[in-house]
């Protein structure tokens, strides 16, 4: 679930997060019969209404007003579909277990109505406010809300998870046996896939051979937390939402979710916000640490669908979103390389390109495809057409600057997967896979494994920059202040 799912007065969803891999279809035309007579039948209402709303990837979002009794106004969460074995999300109804738990505890959570005892159907309080962080203009009121979320993530991981009794998840064990469940869960989605994933092979490797020597108390992970999976109005937070990745874990695997999620919409000055947390809750941050389930959950988000990921222009085929996808496959699969080099202890530091262009017979033709869908996005009609045209134009300008550049950058790296590998390789994918391969064996050092790998996806990127936009200067955010010394990161930092 995420915040704009539940929230009335949301913008539309961005396009960051977990995407469905089926293409994106227009939503149904009214609620089914059985789950309308479910509604009447839990809460008592004379009679419903329902009305789909955006939001949700592949889970249906309806708000529902129940006519006839207090509260009646509702938010209800669907899928038709049977829940998927192994998969990454948790079903609907243990996404709602977990939600009474903690609201039950105390936590800042809406309050579960009623979860469906065969259909994949949860109804929910419905909580008001706004969704993204961006969205607050004035600095201080950011910092308010920033520091309300978290006392209130902080309140929630200092709740015993025997206490909570969340019956889905198993006994509470050790931490590094939690970390070993989630590890043979991605590792299992891996094998699933249905093209080799051999950068994905080898982060895998790395986290299963250098596990964290924590042995503190495990905390109820949100996974997934921080800007745009809360809510807030009036300068405070009014629920934390998006329950479908929790797990038990480390607080550090929660501290780097939170980073991954900043990345992606600034979330004030993020050291400040840790010396918060570690106020609150008496757990100090381990630098070494967030920066392994860094990497962990970029692998993590790497399983959520069954394509191919070392491709250059990785994306779901067949979605009519994939100009989006395009670019924050991209955006992910950097952050990916840059914590395993920080996890590794190795040298991240970016380039500078300067690709000589190659023949310029065909950018007018790019350029006139730009102009057409540019002019058709301004006449769509329909948000969603206009989205969609939108990402269409991302794609183009990326083809565009394949065809100006890229032949420039590839001979650069064939040359450098040559020095590695001793021969040429066929292709870019070949010779990356191929270094894979070779790093896993142990024939290839995992420095010049990574190194060569930062090289490659820094020119995949700058190839995507222009579709990218303002997402191809984001980063990390810094864990200590010591990060700001460097202009660089500063100017990274406020993107």
């Amino acid at each position: 679930m995420t915040a704009a799912e539940v929230t009335e007065k949301s913008p539309e969803k961005k396009s960051t997060e977990k995407k469905s891999t089926e293409p994106t279809k227009r939503p149904p035309k009214g609620l089914p019969d059985e789950l309308r007579a479910w509604i009447v039948e839990v809460t008592g209402a004379q009679d419903i209404t329902a009305k789909q709303v955006p939001g949700g990837a592949s889970r249906q979002a309806w708000f529902v007003d129940a006519h006839g009794v207090t509260g009646g106004s509702l938010f209800l969460r669907y899928d038709p579909r049977e829940p998927k074995p192994g998969s990454a999300f948790h079903p609907l109804s243990m996404e709602a277990e977990i939600m009474a738990a903690l609201n039950d505890a105390g936590a800042c959570v809406p309050r579960v109505v009623a979860s469906h005892p065969s259909l994949q159907a949860v109804l929910l309080e419905r909580v008001g406010g706004e969704t993204w962080f961006y969205l607050i203009t004035d600095p201080d009121e950011q910092v308010v809300v920033a520091r309300d979320f978290i006392t209130k993530l902080a309140a929630i991981h200092r709740l015993d998870p025997r206490d909570l009794a969340i019956a889905s998840f198993g006994p509470v064990k050790s931490v590094t046996e939690h970390l070993d469940d989630e590890l043979a869960g991605i590792r299992a989605r891996m094998e699933r896939k249905s093209a080799p994933a051999p950068l994905l092979a080898f982060c895998v490797d790395w986290l299963e051979r250098n596990k964290p020597t924590y042995d503190g108390p495990p905390v109820l992970v949100q996974g997934d937390t921080g800007p745009g999976n809360f809510m807030y109005a009036d300068g405070e937070v009014t629920a934390i939402v998006d329950w479908e990745l929790a797990h038990l874990g480390d607080p550090m695997d929660d501290i780097a979710w939170l980073s991954l999620r900043s990345a992606q919409d600034p979330f004030t000055h993020f050291p400040d916000r840790l010396a918060e947390y570690e106020e609150l809750t008496g757990t100090t941050i381990d630098v070494q640490r967030v920066w392994y389930y860094r990497l962990l959950a970029e692998a993590k988000m790497t399983t959520f669908h069954g394509g191919a990921d070392d491709r250059r222009g990785a994306l779901v085929v067949g979605s009519p979103d994939a100009g989006n996808n395009l670019i924050y496959g991209m955006f992910h699969r950097r952050l990916l390389i840059e914590a395993l080099g920080h996890a590794a202890g190795l040298d991240m530091a970016r380039l500078d390109f300067a690709p000589r262009p190659g023949d310029a017979a065909n950018q007018h033709v790019f350029e006139a495809t730009l102009e057409v869908l540019r002019a058709a996005a301004r006449q769509a009609g329909d948000p969603l057409a206009a989205r969609w045209t939108k990402g269409a134009a991302r794609l183009v300008k990326y083809l565009k600057e394949c065809d100006r550049v890229g032949d420039d950058l590839d001979s650069d790296e064939r040359a450098e997967l040559a020095a590695l590998l001793g021969d040429e390789p066929e292709s870019i994918e070949a010779g990356r896979a191929e270094l894979a391969r070779r790093t896993i064996d142990g024939t290839v050092d995992v420095g010049d494994y990574v190194a060569q790998m930062w090289r490659s996806v820094q020119r995949d990127d700058y190839l995507m920059r222009v579709a990218s936009g303002a997402l191809y200067e984001r980063t990390w955010p810094p864990l200590t202040d010591e990060h700001r010394s460097h202009p660089e990161n500063r100017a990274r930092e406020q993107q």
